[in-house]
């Protein structure tokens, strides 16, 4: 049988909430598990979350989702909701919702939920969501009025590149309004903030990719932060040759060797969610690194063996990224990120959960 596999590890997420913990010790974690949990598997995540003061999602469905699977943890709506039926529906069920703009505003005073709470979210420079600096006094003023508690958020667009002047503008127009809406919760922090700038956690910190064990930082590894990888992505050697000088190997024959070359075959592909397009991207096979060359294929892509000192059998076991291979480093190797890598990994492998 075919072993493209995806082992999930619960002692590897549980030890990345602790690490969030360390990090902000003195926060409530709201737990983002938005799109199956980074693709993990949302029901994988909620076992090894339970710790979390909350859980995130984006929108009103995903939160059906948590409550289906018999979770009772508050759940916050980042995307807040899409129509006033949402808004009462969501109430219903103990999520929590982001306001962003005008029509929320009128639902949460139209249908008043007494000393519910409400994420009032405003744009800062990040220019996604968000009131505007005005928008969101007059906002607050109208919510408080009728009974609403307040946690005052906003998201960062540059908290992965600590030194962008961008991050000290945000900074400063959120604590500008902060300050005309004191006493009010606060949360700031996504993954890279939270590690970056201690004097920020306030009330509420966001993880999300550092849970799944991937650096938010191009120049840190998940290593150096002490973050575990959840999931390992495996498969195996289906077939080897040995290929002459001057042979060209895959689609478009984008790769000719230079060198008398023992050619392997991994059953892994863009059909399995492995990128198509990547460049000087490594996997591991029998404990060594070793180059992927010529292009992925929907089912299949090739590796150099030739610097392994024996060659391996089939049914070799062959790690695409995980235990010993970042994500992060197979996610530069495609040009993209982790969050991509996992998200976008189709049903074809089979997934273990390691306890």
């Amino acid at each position: 049988m075919r072993e493209a596999r995806v082992s999930l590890s619960t002692k590897a997420l549980s030890h990345n909430l602790q690490r969030v913990r360390e990090f902000a010790p003195h926060s409530h974690v709201l737990a983002m598990v938005k799109a199956d949990a980074y693709g993990h598997g949302l029901a994988f995540a909620l076992n090894a979350l339970q710790d979390a003061d909350a859980l995130g999602v984006a929108f009103f469905k995903e939160a059906q989702d948590i409550r289906a699977l018999g979770n009772t943890q508050p759940i916050v709506l980042i995307e807040g909701v899409f129509t006033l039926d949402e808004w009462i529906d969501a109430t219903t069920i103990n999520a929590q919702c982001v306001i962003h703009q005008d029509c929320q505003l009128q639902w949460a005073l139209e249908q008043i939920v007494p000393n519910a709470t409400i994420w009032l979210k405003i744009n800062t420079g990040m220019n996604r969501l968000g009131f505007s600096p005005d928008e969101a006094i007059a906002a607050a003023q109208q919510l408080r009025a009728t009974g609403y508690d307040l946690i005052l958020t906003m998201h960062f667009a540059n908290a992965d590149e600590p030194n962008h002047p961008m991050n000290q503008t945000q900074m400063d127009s959120f604590f500008s309004i902060k300050k005309q809406l004191e006493p009010i919760k606060a949360s700031l922090c996504n993954s890279a903030a939270l590690i970056q700038w201690p004097q920020l956690h306030f009330d509420w910190v966001r993880p999300g990719i550092m849970m799944y064990g991937s650096s938010p930082f191009s120049d840190r590894s998940a290593t150096q932060l002490d973050l575990k990888p959840v999931m390992t992505l495996t498969t195996q050697l289906i077939a080897t040759h040995k290929l002459p000088i001057g042979a060209v190997i895959g689609y478009g024959s984008s790769f000719t060797t230079t060198r008398v070359t023992q050619l392997g075959v991994v059953a892994m592909g863009y059909g399995d969610g492995y990128p198509r397009v990547v460049s000087s991207a490594q996997v591991i096979v029998d404990g060594v690194k070793v180059p992927i060359v010529g292009r992925v294929s929907m089912d299949m892509l090739t590796v150099d063996l030739t610097d392994l000192p024996t060659l391996p059998t089939l049914s070799t076991k062959v790690i695409l990224w995980g235990n010993g291979l970042d994500a992060d480093d197979a996610a530069k190797a495609a040009g993209t990120i982790s969050y991509e890598l996992f998200t976008r990994l189709s049903t074809r492998p089979i997934r273990d959960i390691v306890e």
